[in-house]
Order: C-alpha cells, then sequence, then structure tokens
C-alpha cells in the first residue's frame, strides 16, 4: 500500500526550499565544491527539479537575477556551515534549524557526540523530506528530532515539548527565512528565539539585503521565490540584534564569497550596505 506521504508534492513557500537544494547538489558536482551535500539531488529530484530545472527566462537581467540567488545560496550555506562547526567546537549540543526545509546537515555533517538537532517546519516539508530520506536510507549523524509546526503558532511550546532545553546554550539557524516573513513576524520570531536561549547561545541568520524586493520582485513569476519576498534587513542589523540581546557580527556576501576563494566578479552595482550573513551569540542577562 503507497504510503501517502509519498504522494505530497511541493507548494507555496515551501517549494523553495527544493529549489535550494538543486543548487547545493549543482555545487556538489564540482570539483571545487564549499561543501558537499549528497542528499539535495535527491531532494531536487523527488520534487521535479532534477535532472531538468525551470526554462531560463528570455531577459538577460532576468538571467543574472537568477544566477545572483543560486550564488548567494551556495555562499550562504558555506558560511552557516562553519558556524556550526565553530559552534559545535565551543561545546554546544543543541542545534535548532528554524524553516528546516531540505537542509541535510543532521546527515552530512560531522557532530561531535551528544548534539541533538531539531528540525522546525510545518508537516508538508517534512511529510516530503522523510518520504526522501526513507528511499535513499538515509542515517543522521547525531540525535535528529523533527517538530511540526507553523512558525506563526506555537513553536516555542512544540519545540520544549519535543525535548529543547532552554537552560543550556544553543545554536540557531535562520536560513533563508526572514525575508519570507512580514517585519511583525520577524521581531516576534526573534523575541521568541530570545526566551529559548541561555547565554552562549549563537545565531546564523541570513536578511535580505536593502533593495533586494525592488531589484527582484518587480517581475518576479507567480509562484517564484521572489514574488513571496517580504522583508529586508533593517539599515543596521547589528544594532537591531544588540536591542534582542544578542552580539552581532555581519558580513557582506562579497565579503565572505572572497574568503571562500569565490570571488564576485563584477564590481558592486550600487555602494554596499552592511551584509545579509549574520553570526551573533547571546549576551548574558543583567
Amino acid at each position: 500500500m503507497t504510503d501517502e506521504r509519498e504522494r505530497v508534492r511541493p507548494s507555496g513557500v515551501w517549494s523553495t526550499a527544493v529549489g535550494v537544494a538543486r543548487v547545493r547538489a549543482l555545487e556538489t558536482e564540482r570539483e571545487d565544491a564549499l561543501f558537499r551535500d549528497p542528499l539535495a539531488q535527491a531532494f531536487a529530484t523527488a520534487g521535479g527539479l532534477w535532472p531538468s530545472s525551470p526554462p531560463l527566462p528570455d531577459d538577460e537581467a532576468a538571467r543574472r537575477r537568477r544566477a545572483a540567488v543560486s550564488y548567494s545560496i551556495v555562499i550562504r550555506t558555506k558560511f552557516l556551515d562553519d558556524l556550526l562547526q565553530q559552534a559545535s567546537a565551543s561545546g554546544i549540543r543543541q542545534v535548532v534549524l528554524l524553516g528546516a526545509g531540505m537542509d541535510s546537515r543532521a546527515f552530512r555533517t560531522d557532530w561531535p557526540e551528544g548534539t541533538r538537532l531539531f528540525e522546525v517546519d510545518t508537516g508538508a516539508p517534512l511529510d516530503f523530506k522523510a518520504s526522501v530520506l526513507r528511499r535513499e536510507r538515509a542515517v543522521a549523524r547525531c540525535e535528529r528530532i523533527t517538530v511540526a509546526v507553523d512558525l506563526r503558532e506555537d513553536w516555542p511550546g512544540a519545540l520544549v515539548a519535543a525535548g529543547h532545553d532552554p537552560a543550556v546554550p544553543t545554536v540557531w539557524i535562520a536560513e533563508g527565512l526572514l525575508i519570507y516573513l512580514p517585519q511583525d513576524a520577524v521581531e516576534l520570531l526573534l523575541a521568541r528565539i530570545g526566551t529559548l536561549s541561555a547565554a552562549g547561545s549563537r545565531m546564523g541568520l541570513t536578511l535580505g539585503s536593502r533593495g533586494v524586493i525592488d531589484r527582484f520582485g518587480a517581475d518576479a513569476a507567480p509562484g517564484s521565490a521572489a514574488s513571496m519576498w517580504l522583508s529586508e534587513m533593517p539599515d543596521d542589523p547589528v544594532g537591531w540584534l544588540a536591542g534582542h540581546g544578542w552580539v552581532a557580527h555581519s558580513h557582506t556576501l562579497r565579503e565572505r564569497a572572497a574568503a571562500y576563494g569565490r570571488p564576485v566578479s563584477t564590481p558592486p552595482e550600487r555602494e554596499e550596505r552592511p551584509g545579509g550573513l549574520i553570526s551573533a551569540a547571546r549576551r548574558p542577562r543583567l
């Protein structure tokens, strides 16, 4: 009898996670790959994006924008991989991926013994993901706990009920997530993370750069990722996060890409603002 979950197909915002998996699969095939994601191709295939992909736009500017988005996914993945490794090296053994999508870090990262990784997302992407993982016979390298809940609901309660301990440090990852939330929801998310973060917790965020919605969303096709973007980073992301109790460092895509040996070849079209790749540490509560 066919498992009903095998029939789940990507739709809405979470379908963009399959597109991200395709980008990671393409990067994995490179000889000079910045990371290897052995499950990415399976996720892209199950979502109908491998080996074929959506046709390239006729407009040259649109093609460049699509390439830029793919490039940013590669750089941010490497950035957050490094952040997680640093957090693990510091002794943190509790990881939370918010809006986990097709993230496969539970399976592709060498986690220290005792690591517990929570994947928080709605039921549909978690079911889709589970069907692929079963077919691939994937085995997690840490204790992996899925938490099926909408981030607009009481996800902190669901996370704690699943075993998260707010009394010990956590490393939080919100990758490619905040841009899909309205600003008030972003503020609420950060406040909730703060209540669950012991001193010494860390966080990795990706934020939409200023002007990205105007540049990418103006002629975005209905249903595309850019058509669902809602929020951009504040003018001062470090100050914004300080207000939420975090000591943050902001990095630009160009800066990190150059550090990884994958520099952007074209000059910036406008003055670069503070970057959308954020690493942060939780300050002790006074």
